[in-house]
């Protein structure tokens, strides 16, 4: 988790916000149930969730898998 400002159109106007983002590390099959339980308990109306393709090591993919049963 980091802070970050950012700048976006809501409803008709400029929002100059002070959010944090958050970079989660899972598995492709993980992301639909990430996405519906972020848009549960999250406080913005149309949170933002962006998934990210990107390969690792085989040591840290083994460990994720492990720990994603």
């Amino acid at each position: 988790m980091f802070p970050i400002e950012s700048l976006y159109w809501w409803k008709g106007k400029i929002v100059d916000g002070k959010e944090h983002a958050i970079l989660a590390k899972t598995l492709k099959k993980n992301v639909k149930k990430i996405r519906e339980e972020v848009k549960n308990i999250h406080s913005y109306e149309i949170p933002c969730v962006i998934d990210i393709d990107a390969e690792a090591n085989k040591d840290f993919l083994d460990w994720v898998r492990k720990e994603s049963r």
